[in-house]
């Protein structure tokens, strides 16, 4: 059962399923887990744990790029039968060239986790790329319309990904920025004047990249209210949260971001606090069509 319903009920803990493909990066996964696991629901009640991490991978055992193996919780069959279940979906990067080249797993995951939240806009449920991850939700045609963000020495591959598919799809582009992490669908309501809700970037940012979107993590604990089912509805993807994150350790910052919005601003601040990890904000953008 879902921890994230209408009612905004937050007692039973979030459940995350991490994606994992042969040559994953370590840190993609292990860095994002270890906020995710770490974050309460109240910060002085260790047996609050806010999140229940799950991994699926193609077999039993599954090898990072680093070498480390790590035990899977399900294969990727489980995984389609049980998506549902699952809030959050990580996709970290590593091994990407193989699986674009076989249009391997995770791409039918991700594009099935995508078509749960069109059917169902009333779940809050999150796409949480780390790295080249990106690649696998630009190939699958998610990050058409909205903004992203990826590994540094990836920007043009994403850009060239993005440009084919928007060329054999809808024509949206995709907004690749130079940032930490970007924020799409951050789903809040917007109020009627920007200064309400100051994280938004209802403009395309100058220049090929960098955004000009105020800097900040906390747009949940700031926000008036909630959004209304109607405009989630309305929103790309049903109203899908897509992060998007930048190499490796922009993971993590990414993680205390979903920790700020899924639990509060206080339990992620606490997370980077006993991790002693200097939190690295990102940008929240809201869908848009460049």
């Amino acid at each position: 059962m879902s921890a994230i319903e209408e009612s905004g009920d937050r007692n039973e803990p979030i459940q995350v399923l991490f994606a994992l493909q042969s040559s994953f990066d370590t840190l993609d996964f292990c860095g994002p887990l270890e906020m995710l696991t770490e974050a309460l629901q109240d910060i002085k009640n260790p047996a609050t744990k806010a999140f229940q991490c799950s991994t699926v991978a193609a077999k039993e055992y599954i090898t990072s790029s680093q070498g480390c193996t790590f035990k899977a919780h399900m294969d990727f069959e489980e995984a389609h039968d049980r998506l549902d279940e699952f809030d959050v979906l990580v996709i970290p990067g590593g091994g990407t060239a193989e699986v674009l080249k076989t249009k391997a797993e995770p791409l039918d995951l991700i594009t099935a986790f995508t078509e749960l939240q069109q059917k169902d806009p009333s779940r809050e449920r999150t796409l949480f790329s780390v790295c080249t991850g990106a690649l696998f939700l630009a190939q699958q045609g998610v990050l058409q319309g909205l903004a992203a963000t990826t590994h540094p020495d990836y920007y043009t591959k994403l850009e060239i990904i993005c440009r084919d598919v928007a060329m054999n799809g809808t024509g949206q582009r995709t907004d690749v920025m130079e940032e930490r992490y970007v924020v799409n669908n951050a789903r809040f309501e917007l109020g009627e004047k920007l200064e309400e809700n100051p994280f938004i970037l209802e403009k395309r940012p100058d220049g090929r990249r960098k955004s000009i979107a105020r800097k900040g993590s906390d747009a949940w604990k700031l926000s008036r209210r909630r959004e209304s089912l109607a405009r989630r509805t309305a929103l790309p993807l049903g109203g899908l949260r897509v992060i998007t994150a930048g190499g490796v350790t922009a993971g993590m910052d990414a993680a205390l971001y979903l920790v700020a919005a899924l639990v509060s601003h206080e339990s992620a601040i606490e997370v980077a606090r006993r991790s002693q990890y200097n939190w690295n904000k990102g940008v929240t953008v809201e869908g848009i069509d460049v």
